[in-house]
């Protein structure tokens, strides 16, 4: 059931892609329109992932880090994807 629910097409919402770094939140003001949840959710992903290398790169030795994009549509939140990553030296 929850794999049809991805495929099924939605109404015309705009859907907007809040980031949150960390305790910061950045809010998506402008949106986009996609077909179905699975689009959103890759999108989500897909944003998640770039922001993630971008973050990783700029770290200097052992840290913590969460980062997520909150998705959010006219009627209220429709999903967060979400990452963590633990960086422990051992030398």
């Amino acid at each position: 059931m929850l794999i049809a629910a991805l495929f099924r097409p939605r109404s015309s919402r705009y859907n907007y892609f809040d980031l949150r770094d960390g305790d910061e939140i950045v809010p998506d003001e402008e949106g986009v329109e996609l077909r179905d949840l699975l689009a959103v959710q890759e999108e989500a992903a897909r944003a998640l992932a770039g922001l993630s290398w971008d973050s990783v790169q700029n770290f200097k030795g052992a840290q913590s880090h969460r980062m997520s994009i909150e998705v959010r549509d006219t009627y209220g939140p429709v999903m967060q994807v979400r990452f963590v990553f633990d960086i422990s030296r051992r030398q």
